[in-house]
């Protein structure tokens, strides 16, 4: 059986413990025969349905740990592509990226990953993954019409003064390790009545301004508030509190203070919340997760629909950014907070986005 990746996918829906299987991978790739390894993988992936939910847990156990092997061990690039291959799209191709891009330095080591013999969703995530970590990868795909298509290809091609240095996680055989979103603002002295508000929302708005939290509560224990608001006088920044309680919102009731902070700082929070996920998800990883961080961004600023990446961030800069994380008894005050407030340029638009995830 141990030499039959068919017999070993057939056989692990009645096992109690896997940790045998997993040295047994371990042990084969250690011995050169990564081949098995994928052969195992493919043998799992095509019985259990891949990514279906209701697999069993020693499917999803085994093949994380066959991904990750393959991933992150030296020599096995070719080999992780081979299985991605057979996975084709999908979450798994995005995580497998990002194990890539954690496991190996350079763009040079990850040729197999990045050339025209690679699946083309692994390609561009593994580019974006690389991006988020500093490395450039110079190939020569670039220009072809699947790439211009691509969602990912509305992306900036290196970081950007509003992206920074994000904060992206670190992967090992066993487990990740990464942050959580946290609030830089300075506390604001209130002074002033609330500004008189109209609410503007549109369902369009509301999913453009969550998309970097949409994964806490599509998939994890997570709440999101997102709104718009035209202003009937120009928001100073001491009545933003005052403002902000007179909305009604559940998310805001007993808000107390209301911080002063950066469009970099709220790009930072929402990105980790997009691509870490909340308490019981692994969110969208670094690709993707910097996608919908820079689609919050551009919804709270107030970008038009259709702007480019330096429109948005134009729009972000020249916004005013408040911070409210966990002022109020809505939010759960585990880990998983954010409170953000814009006023676009002429103190006239407001936008918010509230979320909270506790495990």
């Amino acid at each position: 059986m141990e030499n039959d990746p068919d017999a070993i996918a057939a056989g692990i829906a009645g096992q109690e413990n896997v940790t045998e299987l997993w040295h047994l991978a371990d042990r084969r790739v250690a011995a050169g025969d990564a081949a098995f390894v994928v052969d195992l993988g493919i043998a799992l992936w095509r019985r259990y349905g891949g990514e279906d939910v209701r697999a069993p847990w020693q499917y999803r156990s085994i093949f994380d740990r066959v991904v990750r092997l393959l991933a992150l061990s030296p020599g096995t690039v070719a080999d992780a592509v081979r299985l991605m291959h057979a996975v084709g799209a999908g979450r798994t191709v995005r995580f497998a990226a990002a194990l890539l891009a954690s496991g190996h330095g350079t763009a040079d080591d990850l040729g197999a990953a990045l050339g025209a013999g690679a699946p083309a969703e692994l390609r561009a995530c593994l580019v974006h993954e690389l991006v988020l970590r500093g490395v450039a990868a110079d190939v020569g795909w670039a220009g072809e019409p699947w790439w211009r298509e691509h969602p990912l290809a509305w992306l900036p091609a290196a970081l950007t003064p509003l992206e920074g240095r994000p904060e992206v996680p670190r992967y090992t055989l066993s487990g990740r390790g990464g942050s959580i979103p946290h609030e830089e603002s300075t506390a604001l002295e209130e002074a002033g009545p609330a500004a008189p508000v109209r609410e503007t929302t549109t369902p369009e708005a509301a999913a453009a301004i969550g998309a970097a939290v949409d994964n806490w509560a599509g998939e994890s224990n997570g709440s999101v508030a997102a709104h718009t608001y035209a202003l009937g006088a120009p928001l100073r920044p001491g009545a933003v509190a005052a403002t902000l309680r007179s909305l009604g919102l559940e998310c805001l009731q007993g808000l107390g203070g209301v911080g002063s902070g950066t469009a970099g700082n709220a790009w930072g929070q929402l990105f980790v919340a997009a691509s870490s996920g909340g308490a019981y998800n692994a969110g969208e990883y670094g690709a993707y997760g910097r996608l919908a961080a820079w689609r919050s961004i551009g919804a709270l600023a107030g970008a038009p629909a259709g702007a480019t990446a330096a429109e948005v961030e134009a729009a972000a800069n020249a916004s005013d950014w408040y911070g409210f994380s966990g002022a109020s008894g809505w939010f759960q005050g585990v880990a998983w907070d954010i409170g953000l407030a814009t006023v676009a340029p002429g103190g006239r638009r407001l936008a918010i986005l509230a979320a909270t995830d506790t495990d």
